[in-house]
């Protein structure tokens, strides 16, 4: 399956935690996907086999999978900085194992592509903590072009400056960026415009999602709003992926899985946004 320039996308899960359903892809005609990873005991050829089917019957392609780990939070800035990604020490290990377990599983998926949050880098690049950093991701990256993928760090824990430092300093020609506008703002970690336009050679994929800024910017969270209704700009920001030469997928996440409906709503209601804005910004070629 060949996409358009801009085909729409939404982030999905098959254990329906972080995205959504699979049906809501198929119900609101999306007809890409990034996948977030599903359980270990899921990620078997037999599973592999059954998901493709689904998505030929549906006639949505997989662009990304996204990997992620049991005792991962989100509750607050200072918990991430303990939970998330490859940066904790004590499970550092096993989820550099089950990330190439995922990796290899991304494979029967038939997908060249596997993102993750990799954590909240250490700031000082000549600590033995920053070192450790760049052997994992390298060792990640080393599993991932043997299976013929790249590796796609999720944008908001590091400024742009600080990003493109460790990709720089990591040296592996398969790492790349999936940016996320929202999570700059969310995080505190810089405008998310000049952002993409510092980083936006190392772009290969993205999430369309929309924040407010904290009182307390990098301190405390901002607020993850409907797309369009928050402080990204969606404009200027499509505008942004045109200038550097983004034409993949626009992949909408809405996290809000207390409330499916409205979560599906606003899902629909971005779908629409993002039609419109591709018609003024790329002209009248078909976006989904």
């Amino acid at each position: 399956m060949s996409l358009p320039p801009w085909s729409l996308g939404v982030f999905t899960s098959i254990d329906a935690g972080l995205g959504v359903h699979l049906e809501v892809a198929r119900d609101l005609n999306i007809p890409s996907i990034q996948l977030h990873t599903p359980h270990a005991a899921g990620r078997t050829p037999e599973a592999a086999e059954q998901f493709l089917k689904k998505l030929d019957s549906y006639g949505i392609e997989l662009t990304c999978v996204f990997g992620g780990f049991d005792g991962e939070s989100y509750a607050d800035i200072p918990t991430v900085e303990k939970t998330i990604g490859l940066v904790p020490v004590a499970t550092r290990s096993a989820r550099l194992t089950e990330m190439k377990e995922i990796s290899d599983f991304t494979r029967l998926l038939g997908c060249n592509a596997v993102g993750l949050h990799l954590g909240v880098v250490p700031h000082d690049v000549n600590s033995q903590e920053y070192m450790d950093i760049l052997v994992v991701t390298r060792q990640l990256c080393d599993h991932a072009m043997h299976n013929e993928q790249n590796i796609h760090l999720e944008t908001g824990q590091e400024s742009a400056d600080a990003l493109m430092q460790f990709i720089g300093d990591t040296q592996r020609s398969n790492l790349f960026i999936n940016f996320d506008p929202a999570n700059m703002i969310l995080y505190g970690m810089g405008e998310p415009i000049p952002a993409l336009k510092q980083v936006g050679s190392h772009v290969r994929s993205v999430h369309c999602k929309d924040a407010t800024w904290s009182d307390q910017p990098a301190i405390t969270w901002g607020a993850e709003v409907p797309l369009g209704k928050g402080q990204v700009d969606m404009h200027a920001y499509l505008s942004t992926l045109k200038e550097i030469g983004y034409l993949g997928p626009l992949t909408i996440e809405r996290e809000i899985p207390q409330d499916r409906e409205r979560q599906k709503a606003e899902i629909l209601h971005a779908t629409e946004l993002l039609t419109q804005l591709r018609k003024e910004l790329l002209g009248g070629t078909k976006a989904s």
